[in-house]
């Protein structure tokens, strides 16, 4: 059996967080480079000292542009 991989990460930007949980553990929206590849946005939960994250979702640019037309949409209706 192979070791597992670890997993490298940079927090590039910190753009906000949506929402905080009751055990310090926060919904992040960050610039990240995962494994020295090129920043994407990322929205995941994170620790208080970012050591632990939770299962998230990464967008390039494009699919950051149509989530955000998405988003127009819905808080329109």
């Amino acid at each position: 059996m192979e070791d597992a991989k670890e997993i490298k990460f940079e927090i590039v930007k910190k753009y906000g967080t949506l929402s905080e949980g009751g055990r310090g553990w926060r919904k992040e929206i960050n610039q990240v480079s995962w494994n020295e590849r090129e920043p994407k946005l990322d929205i995941r939960d994170w620790a208080e000292d970012h050591t632990r994250m939770g299962k998230g979702i990464t967008l390039s640019r494009d699919e950051a542009a149509r989530l955000y037309e998405f988003l127009g949409t819905y808080l329109k209706s």
